[in-house]
């Protein structure tokens, strides 16, 4: 397999004529944790959405492991391995816990081996899976949405401001099943962030994003790093 999980080489894109990802290159190593962090605005969230195909390519190539998935509509790049939790609810609100996470699964035959993998870190949905999700806290769909993309044992998983709005003990909860997946299955991340301790907690290397270009960029555990990040965010 290519060593490289996510490859983007110069990559355009935006919403019509406008622009918003200006020759982004960027490269995801696999079983690396990047965190991209920056303002609102900045192309974080438009970032996302283009690897994921929402949004058109204006320029540049997308490949993951190798393969260019620069053109594919986003079911075909769904099925090359990628889960993607955005930063918008998108639950079912009227189907039960179990029928949010069946639903990733291509074969719901794997549900009960699937569930049972990440019910360690997620243990609050063990007895509640025919609660509806519309029930839960803001905080616990946040999680469903979370396991829903581990249920489907993706190569890489792009999270958008899962954080955001969330109580402290959460965001804990949330950085422990992101780490515990990784040690467990090697699994790529690519997390967009405004909670810089959370994200240098899961990454081991971040990028600030600014007008749709990387302006600084870093290794997450390094002792300056948060200082560094902040000085980009205040300017």
């Amino acid at each position: 397999m290519n060593q490289i999980a996510l490859d983007l080489q110069d990559v355009t894109s935006g919403y019509k004529a406008s622009v918003v990802l200006r020759k982004l290159s960027m490269t995801v190593a696999n079983g690396e944790a990047v965190a991209v962090l920056g303002k609102n605005g900045m192309g974080k969230t438009t970032l996302l959405k283009t690897i994921m195909g929402y949004l058109p390519k204006k320029g540049g190539a997308i490949h993951v492991h190798g393969r260019d998935i620069t053109r594919l509509p986003p079911h075909q790049i769904a099925r090359a391995g990628i889960a993607y939790a955005p930063q918008e609810h998108a639950l079912f609100q009227d189907l039960s816990i179990r029928d949010n996470l069946r639903l990733g699964l291509s074969n719901v035959s794997v549900f009960e081996e699937r569930f049972a993998g990440i019910e360690p870190v997620f243990p609050v949905f063990k007895s509640r899976l025919r609660q509806y999700a519309g029930t839960l806290s803001g905080g616990e769909q946040k999680m469903l949405l979370v396991a829903r993309a581990l249920m489907t044992r993706p190569s890489i998983i792009l999270l958008d401001e899962i954080t955001e709005g969330l109580q402290p003990s959460v965001i804990d909860r949330l950085a422990d099943a992101l780490l515990w997946e990784r040690k467990q299955h090697g699994t790529t991340l690519l997390l967009i962030e405004q909670n810089v301790p959370f994200a240098l907690k899961v990454a081991d290397r971040y990028a600030v994003l600014k007008q749709g270009e990387v302006i600084e960029h870093g290794n997450a555990k390094d002792e300056t790093a948060e200082t560094s990040i902040f000085e980009h965010l205040l300017v």
